[in-house]
């Protein structure tokens, strides 16, 4: 039997060349339809969000890594070399102030602010696709099914007293229910939260102990739960607003979109963004197309 990572790496000794395409009427209509059938799983980074502000003050809301950073350290930018990464600052305040000061600020700024929001979550509200990845710490997803019942999936680190690295809640009229994994209901819309949410309690993958820590246990598979890589093998997904220019979310991806189907899917680059050299090599290896749109061309249809 072939092992996971004997399975990877056939999948990516398979010749796949990196093109960019565009998006023309008869893809948007395949993509749009496969969201909706689940075939084609969306996954969300952080420039989603970009039309999100405070209701309060208009102030955008702080996704990317440099916003996240500054609004951590009170608008300060700090040192260059942990200005490189937020899991790096977050690290460093963590070991010097302590790790509540990283949570609470991640709560005060997800759970406890009011924001506009995205259009790409209304979007989303409409066609409401089964299966949804949002590697950003928001809770727009969660309010775009609060009206049905859905399965919650948030990813959890450095945790004592289990083997796992999540959490898994059943929603239904407006209440969250943790749950075993045998008790998870399949015919249930999914929402995989693998860096945290606040709600309905605080969790959050966000220092590099931590980063480090659930993408070893992701590789060993035990930060999905079972029925979910059931569930996922033979889908496509469509990466939006998602930037793979980072090292954290590409071996984030590497591992969540294992048992795909082939090519794995597509990712949209914005035109007015040249794709660099680890982006290419990185859909090269995971078969995926790159498709030179901007997420909005999406909601034009």
């Amino acid at each position: 039997m072939i092992s996971l990572r004997g399975a990877k790496l056939a999948r990516q000794q398979e010749p796949f060349l990196c093109e960019e395409t565009y998006m023309q009427p008869d893809l948007r209509q395949q993509l749009i339809g496969g969201l909706k059938d689940g075939s084609i799983v969306p996954c969300l980074g952080y420039d989603i969000l970009r039309d999100v502000t405070a209701l309060a003050d208009g102030r955008s809301i702080p996704a990317d890594s440099d916003s996240l950073i500054l609004a951590m350290n009170g608008g300060k930018p700090m040192s260059r070399r942990l200005m490189y990464e937020f899991p790096r600052a977050a690290m460093n305040v963590e070991l010097k102030r302590g790790r509540r000061v990283v949570d609470t600020f991640l709560t005060r700024t997800y759970g406890e602010t009011a924001w506009t929001r995205a259009r790409l979550h209304d979007w989303l509200k409409e066609i409401r696709p089964p299966y949804v990845i949002d590697l950003n710490r928001d809770t727009q997803l969660q309010d775009s099914y609060a009206d049905v019942a859905h399965t919650l999936v948030v990813g959890l680190a450095r945790t004592g007293g289990t083997e796992y690295r999540f959490r898994l809640f059943e929603y239904r009229a407006g209440v969250h229910t943790e749950i075993a994994q045998e008790a998870a209901d399949p015919a249930l819309p999914v929402l995989f939260k693998p860096v945290g949410t606040p709600r309905p309690r605080p969790q959050y993958v966000a220092s590099d102990a931590d980063y480090v820590d659930y993408i070893t246990e992701l590789m060993g598979g035990f930060a999905i739960p079972a029925f979910l890589k059931s569930h996922r093998k033979g889908k496509r997904y469509l990466l939006l607003g998602l930037p793979l220019t980072r090292d954290t979310e590409r071996m984030l991806l590497a591992d969540i979109l294992y048992d795909a189907a082939t090519p794995v899917g597509w990712t949209l680059i914005p035109p007015s963004r040249a794709s660099s050299t680890k982006e290419r090599n990185f859909c090269e290896r995971h078969h995926l197309e790159m498709i030179a749109a901007d997420w909005e061309e999406l909601l034009l249809a």
